[in-house]
């Protein structure tokens, strides 16, 4: 005889739901076969169609149906229509669902709560991410729903060994997080290491959804072992993407993919210096544009961490101009040295970047012209900066555009500005000291697999960085 559980879960599912006092949390007592019932669901995150077809459903049941019903799970397999329809004993589990969005039901005589989909998240829609554009790949990109990402990677790999494994992170925001991975090909200890560290999560919320994610999964994976240094390593360690074309490449390649509820951003580890250069633009032309546009990709990378240390050196004269042009270097007397224009408009720049970001696009028009004031004439007039400082930083900026990484991007600026300060202070030999320690902390970096930052150049593998510097058939 099963036990009818019935006032067990008045007592503790419906006691401990905010009823009455948060007006989002319906309420709705039924009648279900002659019996009592009830039933709980959250109004923003409902789709009114799919409840009244749940509710008529109920109220229609017959005192006849109901006659030999004796449990939940009885009750599913005889009565239920709805494909997404499961029974819950623990109250726990059945309050999180609920406050996913969907239905629970409670129902005299059964032995467990009734779980019944018929949510509908508010969302945007799929569109190309603004900062992940491609001139003639697929436009479409991750919203802030994990099921409908989930279904944007399953379109385009449909293969058994296409695995999602669920997780659940925050005592508070109970966080939908899931796991993606190719079975077979994924690297299995790298696996186990990754969902261990999301088990061991402790965190009462994932406030900002992806990076705290990476927030924690950093201090599991470097517990008791650097972890202080590993914070201030400026180089990236994991991946973030909004396009499903790029997620589904990684994946192929053995890749583990973190996909975050409320975030259209994905993580992708693990990867090294060398996976930031690729781009999906590379695949989506032929193969000498696509090498064309990778090695372009990888100039402005050298570029963007060179240019303002090696001016300054040449400007200090510590080296000579090369190639006869010794037009490039000023020519008039300049009130503030080469080195401190060089560190305010590195802050000036991100100061507007930030800016551009709060700013209306009703007024980003006035912002271009304010800042064009600010870095342009009035700033040469007035002796603060001198033409040839802003032309290299104005070259700098723009190169640090064609990086996919925003990450990356900055990693090599702090770089940048180490390479400044050494050139100020210690001259040529501060130059090639702040290379080096760059180089020892790129030697020294480990991917959250534990291998090499710098694979597949140290230890030296050239089948596969030659997939990685060149655009190659696939």
């Amino acid at each position: 005889m099963v036990k009818n559980n019935y006032p067990y879960f008045l007592d503790t599912f419906v006691g401990q739901l905010p009823v009455g006092e948060s007006f989002d949390l319906v309420e709705r007592r039924l009648s279900i076969g002659g019996r009592d019932g009830r039933m709980y669901f959250l109004d923003g995150l409902s789709d009114g169609q799919k409840g009244q077809l749940l509710l008529d459903f109920l109220m229609e049941i017959s005192v006849r149906e109901m006659k030999n019903i004796e449990s939940a799970d009885q009750f599913l397999a005889s009565l239920v229509p709805f494909i997404t329809a499961t029974a819950e004993s623990d109250v726990n589990m059945a309050a999180k669902q609920m406050y996913a969005g969907l239905a629970a039901i409670l129902l005299d005589g059964l032995d467990k709560i009734l779980i019944v989909d018929i949510r509908r998240y508010p969302l945007r829609g799929i569109e190309e991410p603004e900062k992940e554009k491609t001139l003639r790949g697929a436009k479409d990109g991750f919203n802030e729903s994990i099921m409908s990402n989930i279904g944007l990677i399953r379109r385009r790999i449909r293969d058994n060994r296409l695995i999602f494994k669920y997780h659940m992170i925050g005592a508070k925001s109970k966080t939908d997080v899931a796991v993606c991975y190719m079975k077979g090909i994924v690297d299995d200890a790298l696996l186990e290491k990754v969902t261990s560290a999301l088990d061991n999560i402790k965190i009462d919320s994932i406030s900002v959804g992806d990076q705290s994610i990476v927030e924690q999964l950093m201090k599991e994976f470097h517990r008791g072992r650097g972890g202080l240094a590993s914070s201030f390593n400026p180089f990236p360690k994991v991946r973030y993407t909004q396009r499903p074309d790029v997620v589904c490449a990684h994946l192929t390649e053995g890749k583990i993919a973190i996909i975050v509820d409320n975030t259209p951003t994905v993580l992708l580890l693990p990867v090294g210096i060398f996976n930031f250069t690729q781009d999906m633009d590379d695949y989506y032309f032929p193969l000498i544009t696509g090498n064309y546009l990778r090695l372009l990709r990888i100039l402005n990378m050298v570029l963007i961490l060179l240019a303002t240390p090696v001016y300054l050196l040449t400007c200090e004269g510590h080296i000579e101009a090369p190639f006869d042009l010794d037009f490039i270097l000023p020519k008039d007397d300049y009130a503030l040295p080469v080195f401190w224009q060089f560190l305010l408009l590195e802050l000036a720049i991100d100061a507007l970047k930030l800016a551009s970001l709060n700013t209306p696009n009703s007024l980003g028009m006035s912002l271009s012209v304010i800042g064009a004031l600010i870095l342009g004439e009035f700033s040469i007039d007035s002796g603060w900066f001198i033409a040839q400082t802003i032309l290299v930083m104005a070259v700098v900026a723009l190169a640090s555009f064609t990086q996919p990484s925003m990450e990356l991007s900055y990693g090599i600026k702090f770089i940048r500005v180490m390479l400044l300060i050494g050139c100020h202070l210690w001259g040529f030999w501060g130059f090639f000291g702040g290379l080096f320690l760059a180089f020892l902390m790129l030697v020294t970096t480990k991917t959250v697999s534990g291998h090499s930052y710098l694979f597949p150049l140290i230890p030296f593998y050239w089948p596969a960085l030659k997939k990685l510097l060149f655009r190659t058939s696939r």
